[in-house]
């Protein structure tokens, strides 16, 4: 039976830029996941890098700077391996409540009404507000991008069976299990996300919050005519209006509108009203998306811990490591994630200090 370096077990942003980061340091890795990578928490996510956010919790500032920074080698690195384009978009946030302001120039600063009808004059709130240097991320494109690079670096996939265990063997991870097959590696990783916590034999209390989001086209898209690029979308920035709804704009011309933190478990249903309070609070936004053309609507299942914090590090099993529990920051946090929780397998020290990121905080994962 082959025996993997690194056995990780889930193909979402944080597993597959692991996967990555370990073949860029030779070794050999496996991705083992019930279904096809990129398919689930991460694919529907609006790609918000938003370190600036002033809801961003304190501890994980270090790691999001230092994870926004990397963000451009990241992406270019992916698009080079894949041969995809993927659209990084370096335009900033508009907000319409106080920025953080703890952060080294060029930083958050204040916009006038006036400013604000020249950026942006298709959005409605006549208010000032905050610009914040954020970069946003077309994540399902992403998504496919990093399937395509770890393929690319010979990164092997396990697909169509759920991991059930990390298998122990004198107080060391030799193995992962599935519903079909054993997977020998000696190293582990657990990357799966709100599921994490349905590995035996360490039960993480990570569990899911449910987000609904929605996808728009201008009227320009309706009509047949294709846009120019001065047009599209209808906003250049991301707008974002805290605790009520963001509009994230790609530049192919939709405009990703979420989102809702809901505790229903695994249910991944689309709730139409949900749906249609989430258009609304999106035209109140920006007026003309009250007529722009729905394309999709989608449900996506973000991995929440007690603390809201990661779960990153080696737990109480030596070789065994989680990289889970990443709350709203997965897409975010994902090059930092990768690049520190590789450090740590390799045995180096990491550039972000873990310890309030450790799995053995919490005394309920055994």
């Amino acid at each position: 039976m082959k025996t993997w370096d690194a056995a990780i077990i889930g193909g979402g942003i944080i597993g597959l830029s692991l996967a990555l980061e370990f073949r860029k340091h030779r070794l050999t890795v496996a991705v083992i996941d019930k279904t096809e990578p990129g398919r689930e928490a991460s694919a529907a996510a609006g790609g918000m890098i938003a370190h600036s956010d002033p809801h961003t919790s304190e501890q994980i500032i270090d790691a999001a700077m230092a994870s926004a920074e990397l963000y451009p080698e990241y992406v270019h690195e992916i698009e080079d391996e894949s041969g995809e384009d993927i659209d990084l978009r370096s335009q900033g946030t508009i907000s319409f409540s106080p920025a953080n302001t703890n952060f080294p120039c060029p930083g958050p600063r204040p916009i006038s009404i006036d400013e604000l009808a020249k950026l942006e004059p298709n959005v409605s709130p006549r208010e000032d507000g905050w610009y914040l240097p954020e970069i946003s991320v077309d994540v399902r494109a992403l998504m496919q991008g990093l399937v395509k690079a770890c393929k690319h670096r010979a990164v092997h996939f396990a697909v169509g069976a759920a991991a059930v265990e990390a298998v122990i063997g004198k107080n060391r991870v030799t193995a992962v299990r599935t519903e079909k097959s054993l997977h020998a590696a000696g190293v582990v990783v657990n990357c799966a996300g709100a599921w994490a916590g349905e590995i035996a034999p360490l039960r993480f209390p990570v569990k899911p919050v449910k987000g609904h989001m929605l996808s728009l086209v201008s009227h320009q898209a309706v009509a047949g005519i294709e846009p120019t690029r001065e047009e599209k979308p209808l906003v250049q920035h991301v707008i974002r209006n805290p605790g009520i709804v963001y509009v994230v704009p790609r530049t192919d011309g939709r405009h990703i509108v979420g989102s809702t933190l809901e505790d229903a478990g695994f249910d991944k249903r689309v709730d139409p009203d949900v749906i249609q309070r989430l258009h609304q609070a999106a035209a109140n936004l920006v007026p003309e998306l009250g007529e722009a053309r729905m394309l999709e609507a989608w449900t996506g299942l973000r991995p929440t811990s007690p603390d809201k914090l990661p779960l990153l590090g080696e737990t109480s099993i030596r070789g065994y490591f989680a990289a889970t529990g990443h709350y709203r920051d997965g897409i975010m946090l994902a090059p930092i994630t990768a690049k520190i929780m590789s450090e740590l397998v390799r045995g180096e020290t990491p550039s972000v200090d873990l310890s309030l990121f450790s799995p053995e905080r919490f005394s309920e994962v055994r």
